[in-house]
């Protein structure tokens, strides 16, 4: 796969991700994978996806570690996809893609909500601050800052966002 990073955004977390999981592919496998889809037919019935498509995908998914692809098969050998630990850590970031796209729906138009599984009662997915319980969603109380890895060009960047608050 070409990468789309410009040079200056290969340090960026954000740029690094979306090159990993920001195909529109690539989300739709994990968020099947998620609901416990593991073989090559499931994905392709259930997304409709071509057979060449399916196969690049996972393929790039084993790749960046997020599937483990194992044999559950012989005689033909048929290969499941199973999502690593890594893979699994990606959960909370479609969840919350999912619910940004339902609140700008009514109600009755979400094909599809997030559940509380021993109640069925309907959840409101937040991402918040693991420390202060306080959600992430203000841009003015919470900000990006370099850190301790960042490039001259990443510390000046966030310096110039300083500078311009001030």
């Amino acid at each position: 796969m070409v990468s789309r990073i410009r040079l200056e955004d290969r340090e960026c977390p954000l740029s690094t991700t979306v090159g990993h999981v920001g195909e529109w592919w690539t989300l739709l496998i994990l968020h099947d994978a998620f609901d416990g889809y593991t073989r090559f037919d499931q994905f392709q019935e259930n997304l409709g996806i071509s057979s060449s498509m399916l196969t690049t995908r996972l393929k790039t998914l084993v790749a960046d570690g997020l599937l483990e692809r194992r044999p559950y098969q012989t005689q033909p050998t048929r290969y499941e996809y199973l999502l690593t630990d890594l893979g699994r850590s990606l959960r909370p970031v479609v969840v919350a893609l999912a619910a940004w796209g339902n609140s700008r729906l009514a109600p009755e138009q979400r094909s599809m909500i997030l559940v509380d599984a021993e109640t069925g009662q309907e959840v409101e997915p937040v991402v918040v601050d693991a420390t202060t319980g306080r959600r992430l969603d203000d841009s003015e109380a919470f900000v990006y800052a370099a850190g301790p890895a960042a490039s001259e060009l990443m510390r000046a960047r966030y310096a110039d966002r300083d500078r311009d608050r001030d």
